[in-house]
């Protein structure tokens, strides 16, 4: 998953500045002072070259993380993500993270909220406070999910109190936000951990990753071993007899262990995909069959990066919100200065397919050419995931975006829906030697 860091901001826009008697050269609009982060419940302060940002709800101010500046218009924080930032007149601007779909919109503000300057209670009244607020102001899914929040709130505050422990506050949380079954929700102190995936799905890990890419080699592939890339979260291998290609991604993060940057995550990518996406190969391929069933996900910009090498024709791939912000389409472009495959394509998903194999699913819907998905919907999770900090060190994790479709809907909760269902890596598939979705794509793409 995509975890949201609020931060960033650098000056892009020029503005012309005249002498009495003569032009000057235009000179940077100053970044520096008080950004409004909108919809995102952040504020950002910006001076002598490094980046602060303070996470916000209407009763709370926490100091979050930081960023120091590497460029005009670029700040890195301690994890790579690199924050670029563009000023759009005196008052605007944007922000981007890298590895994000999409821009921030920026409003620049005279000075941090009241709070923001002091210490917080750390009781744990007031971390409860914190914790139900920032669901309040952010999470978009309360009513798909019919959940009353404000119920939540009247039935567990008045079981917390002064004396409350840690452990305590801690299952209270997470009885709280339980019914949600949302896998960007997750509460954390320490070495404990809340977190759930959708009933009947299970989580992506490297037991099941292991256990299902050695059922494909010995089933789908006959025993040959597929080219590996990016740490072997990529494999491709082309289908004897059939004219098609086989194209595994198991997430959209971690094929640079040694660099964590997006930049070179990226690089990694492209290796991967011009080894695959040749010339002759992206030529003569009858089909190609992507397997996402099981993706942890990361980075939705490296999803649309790979839709860029599968179309010649620009379009949408989604469009993002917040409860605050207007929709902002997300293009797809062809790739330029590369092979593209435009051919007919079998998307594989099921219940192990998260977060950013979601984004890529989505962003190959209205993909022109003959696109079909099989298997079992995707688990329904699309939003960047908000890092919060509660006043007592402990910490959640929520989503607030939305990612709609062309009709203005979302697939949060129940997820991407297959064209064709079948079994996906159930206990009798295994025992029985079977993988009904990599068959039905094989037969599908020969017709």
């Amino acid at each position: 998953m995509t975890v949201t860091v609020a931060l960033a901001l650098a000056g892009g826009a020029m503005v012309p500045v005249a002498a009495a008697t003569e032009r000057t050269a235009p000179r940077p609009t100053s970044v520096d002072g008080v950004w409004r982060v909108e919809g995102y419940g952040a504020v950002l302060s910006i001076a002598a070259g490094r980046l602060r940002e303070y996470q916000t709800t209407d009763i709370s101010c926490l100091k979050g993380d930081s960023a120091k500046r590497t460029a005009p218009g670029e700040y890195r924080a301690a994890d790579g993500t690199v924050l670029t930032v563009r000023t759009e007149g005196a008052r605007h601007g944007s922000l981007h993270l890298s590895g994000s779909a999409g821009d921030r919109q920026l409003r620049r503000v005279a000075e941090l909220p009241e709070g923001c300057g002091r210490p917080m209670p750390k009781d744990p009244v007031a971390a409860f406070d914190v914790f139900w607020q920032s669901f309040e102001e952010n999470y978009p899914f309360f009513a798909a999910k019919g959940i009353d929040w404000h119920a939540v709130r009247d039935a567990y505050r008045p079981k917390v109190h002064a004396d409350t422990t840690r452990a305590e506050l801690f299952a209270v949380f997470s009885k709280m936000v339980k019914p949600l079954y949302d896998a960007h929700v997750a509460v954390f102190d320490g070495e404990r951990r809340f977190y759930q995936v959708r009933p009947g799905t299970t989580a992506p890990g490297e037991k099941l990753d292991t256990k299902v890419k050695n059922h494909i080699v010995r089933r789908d592939l006959k025993g040959h071993k597929p080219q590996e890339f990016a740490g072997g979260r990529i494999s491709y291998a082309d289908l004897p007899g059939s004219g098609q290609g086989y194209l595994r991604i198991s997430g959209f993060a971690g094929y640079n262990t040694k660099d964590p940057s997006y930049a070179a995550q990226l690089a990694e990518l492209d290796k991967a995909l011009d080894t695959v996406l040749t010339p002759a190969r992206t030529a003569s391929l009858k089909g190609l069959i992507i397997d996402l069933r099981v993706n942890g996900g990361g980075s939705d910009a490296l999803g649309l990066h790979i839709a860029e090498r599968l179309t010649d024709t620009p379009y949408i791939a989604y469009r993002k919100r917040t409860q605050y912000t207007e929709p902002q389409p997300i293009p797809v472009r062809p790739a330029r200065d590369a092979p593209r495959y435009t051919g007919p394509v079998a998307v594989l998903t099921g219940g192990s397919t998260v977060s950013a194999g979601e984004t890529f699913t989505q962003a190959l819907i209205d993909r022109p050419g003959r696109t079909v998905r099989i298997g079992q919907p995707t688990q329904g999770v699309f939003s960047d995931v908000m890092d919060r900090r509660l006043p007592n060190g402990m910490a959640v994790w929520l989503p607030n975006e939305e990612f709609l479709t062309r009709s203005g809907g979302t697939f949060d909760g129940p997820g991407i829906p297959p064209h064709v269902r079948t079994p996906v890596f159930t206990k009798e598939e295994f025992e029985k030697n079977r993988d009904s979705a990599f068959d039905k794509a094989v037969a599908l793409l020969r017709d």
